[in-house]
């Protein structure tokens, strides 16, 4: 990392910790050379491009994940770490898969995947949107699949 200083190639990092939001590391520098300090965020660069149900590709957007997410998980029992947690594991899941595209329908499956452990009625309010219901019987099929599942779960075995 150069200095942005004097441009000494040689800094050591005196602070590391998590940024928040960004879902980035915060990192606070001292170079080795003019002694000034100053802080850096490091994120991870996934460079996957997803397939819409156009045909089109367009670059995969971690913001766009979060903000769907805490759409679904809002007024639920989800919090905006839980979210930000949840939008990690995605992450995570996506990259070993190393793949450089996705399709929409595939993300969408692994988002509902996720969202299905985590809480059933952000499951459904999820599905809702990308599923693109249009008519309630289809949201109550939704809806008796995951009971089906959830009690299936709970039964002693």
């Amino acid at each position: 990392m150069k200095c942005p200083f004097c441009h000494f190639e040689e800094t050591k990092v005196t602070d590391s910790r998590y940024a928040g939001e960004t879902n980035a590391i915060r990192r606070r520098r001292e170079c080795l050379s003019c002694s000034n300090r100053f802080t850096t965020f490091e994120t991870v660069d996934l460079t996957l491009q997803v397939l819409k149900r156009d045909g089109t590709y367009e670059d995969f957007q971690q913001e766009k994940l979060f903000k769907g997410l805490d759409a679904a998980c809002k007024h639920s029992r989800v919090s905006h770490d839980q979210v930000r947690e949840l939008v990690s594991r995605i992450l995570a899941d996506l990259l070993t898969r190393q793949i450089r595209s996705i399709s929409s329908q595939e993300l969408g499956e692994i988002v509902m995947q996720h969202l299905k452990e985590l809480d059933v009625v952000a499951y459904i309010r999820f599905a809702c949107v990308y599923k693109r219901f249009k008519h309630i019987e289809e949201v109550m099929k939704a809806i008796e699949g995951v009971t089906l599942h959830h009690s299936s779960e709970q039964e002693p075995k």
